[in-house]
């Protein structure tokens, strides 16, 4: 049974949405805890009340990215994670970091990458005048936002969107997109290849 770490940094949707479609499907792993860098993350609660293991590394008690990053893995790693999941956790991490969980840590990202990485998304989509948007799911690498992607899901955009219409659409994808590909990952079907995400039919 595999061991999954989820970090959030707010109301955690996308973390709920992973926790009820493990409950769900009964998943051949168990949802091991959930880290916040903030104390007041509303997702903490519900983690809570599902009999979750919580945690708060806050940010703000370090004095550098290097020391948080340090103080993070080793609240993670108490946890013996198969798999990190990053879920709306705010924070740009440190290549050390990331290094350490290399082909393990998953993150979804409110675009269809390469395009529009970093913030503002949604906005960076209207601006642009693009008829597509959406939402992928990545292996975490040093480079923001720019690790092997395992799926994607397509949002049109339609006449008259907004930043928050365009957001809400595109979040519905997000909580049936996020389980799918973790659940690959659970059951050994992600192959990395030459910088490549490949889904192996067996």
């Amino acid at each position: 049974m595999k061991n999954i770490v989820i970090l959030i940094s707010g109301r955690g949707s996308n973390m709920e949405a992973v926790v009820r479609a493990a409950q769900a499907e009964q998943w051949p792993a168990r949802i091991a805890a959930v880290i916040s860098n903030r104390a007041d993350a509303q997702g903490l609660v519900f983690a809570a009340e599902q009999g979750i293991a919580t945690a708060v590394v806050a940010n703000k008690d370090y004095a550098s990215r290097e020391a948080f990053d340090a103080a993070l893995q080793e609240v993670i790693d108490g946890f013996a994670p198969d798999l990190v999941v990053l879920a709306g956790f705010m924070r740009i991490l440190t290549a050390p970091f990331v290094e350490h969980y290399a082909g393990r840590m998953l993150n979804i990202h409110p675009s269809l990458l390469p395009l529009f990485p970093g913030m503002a998304t949604h906005r960076q989509a209207l601006e642009a005048g693009v008829s597509e948007h959406g939402a992928t799911v990545h292996f975490v690498t040093a480079e923001l936002d720019h690790g092997p992607a395992v799926a994607s899901a397509v949002v049109p955009v339609l006449p008259g969107d907004t930043e928050d219409s365009l957001s809400a659409r595109v979040l519905v994808q997000e909580h049936l997109l996020y389980p799918r590909a973790i659940r690959l990952f659970i059951d050994d079907k992600l192959l990395i290849e030459h910088g490549q995400v490949r889904v192996d039919p067996q």
